[in-house]
């Protein structure tokens, strides 16, 4: 098979399919499954015009992708916003689509790449945001999955901490993303935990239903993000909190700490406070501590080090900081926020200028951009 007509032929069917209607990430991820196609079926049956095949083929996955997203957007549309508290209601095929994808011939980051873009519908950009690597190396690691599944009877379900790693990520994309997935992935624990006696289950559905009940709070009438010191928690969810901690306790109980059960605690912690002012940063350090143990994640170990700037003072943050990667995604912010605790307004103010270059979207730059404002106002008077 001639590669190299591949590569040349690749840009011309991704025109020709954006010229037809498709915007350019859906045309592209179309065009590569084309291609996919292509290198499972030329070699014994070689087309007689490649372009036109590759047209042909590409635009029915276009079409086909289009029609699940329009499927998928048509779910979500019937799921209520806030989740109703108590046992899940029967299991639907979304979730069997979830343990299908975490398939055992994948490697479980391939996995759940895979079944993020396939049945959660988000893109390779978002998928890319999550596990902090370039576009261009998440498309690769999707188009590998998908080839390696190619041609694969999908009888035999994946494992439940892969699920789990899906059920996570989407919520996060629907909790602080451009795409409302969150109540969804609620819905779907919700059934997951009434299958499996799983203590990570049920602290994952905690950690959810804790964040959940936040959401209120996290925006103001005209979009723009109120930090979790300035929230309003008159307008948290009482009963998703109540449920959380509930389901929480529960989960550690059995006395099998698991990661999500550790998020889940510092959820539980700053839910337990009344004002700002009475968080209980000593304990939520501890268990950043915990988490650590149970994974070296560095999203982890930026909180901590915020965490640790609260219980122990702002310099002992920077200290913190210090040691970790400055390229981390909210390194700079976090920086900021730490340097004008301690009084040095004129390095947080350029800080949070440079953090909001950063920002990965509007409404936190935004944010970032008011908070440097802000201090140089105050440098100025």
């Amino acid at each position: 098979m001639d590669e190299a007509l591949l590569r040349t032929l690749t840009p011309t069917v991704i025109g020709i399919l954006v010229r037809r209607g498709g915007d350019f990430a859906a045309a592209e991820d179309a065009v590569q499954d084309a291609l996919i196609e292509a290198v499972r079926v030329w070699p014994n049956d070689p087309p007689r015009d490649p372009k036109g095949w590759l047209v042909a083929v590409a635009w029915r996955k276009f079409l086909d992708a289009a029609r699940a997203d329009t499927s998928r957007r048509r779910r979500e549309e019937l799921v209520e916003i806030e989740p109703m508290p108590g046992p899940a209601e029967a299991v639907d095929d979304t979730l069997q689509l979830y343990f299908l994808c975490a398939h055992r011939s994948l490697t479980p980051a391939s996995a759940v790449a895979l079944t993020l873009r396939a049945v959660a519908g988000l893109t390779t950009r978002q998928i890319a945001q999550a596990y902090l690597v370039p576009e261009a190396t998440m498309a690769q690691r999707i188009s590998r999955a998908k080839r390696t599944v190619s041609g694969i009877q999908f009888d035999q379900p994946g494992d439940v901490a892969t699920v789990l790693r899906v059920l996570y990520l989407v919520f996060n994309e629907g909790y602080s993303g451009d795409v409302d997935l969150a109540a969804e992935a609620i819905r779907l624990t919700r059934q997951l935990a009434a299958m499996a006696e799983h203590e990570e289950v049920a602290g994952l559905l905690a950690l959810m239903l804790l964040h959940h009940a936040r959401r209120p709070a996290r925006t103001r009438t005209d979009g723009s993000l109120v930090p979790l010191a300035e929230q309003d928690r008159d307008q948290w969810d009482t009963r998703l909190i109540a449920e959380g901690v509930d389901v929480l306790q529960a989960a550690l109980a059995r006395d099998r700490l698991g990661e999500f059960q550790a998020q889940a605690a510092i959820a539980a912690l700053h839910a337990d406070a009344r004002t700002a002012e009475e968080t209980d940063w000593m304990q939520i350090v501890e268990w950043y501590d915990e988490l650590l143990r149970l994974t070296d994640n560095p999203v982890a170990r930026l909180n901590r080090a915020v965490a640790v700037g609260e219980a122990d003072g702002p310099r002992a943050g920077l200290a913190a900081l210090a040691e970790l990667d400055p390229s981390l995604p909210r390194y700079t912010a976090a920086a900021a926020y730490l340097h004008e605790r301690d009084g040095d307004l004129v390095t947080a103010a350029r800080l949070y200028t440079e953090a909001a270059r950063l920002a990965p979207d509007l409404p936190e730059r935004d944010h970032l951009t008011r908070q440097a404002a802000r201090l140089n106002a105050k440098l100025r008077g």
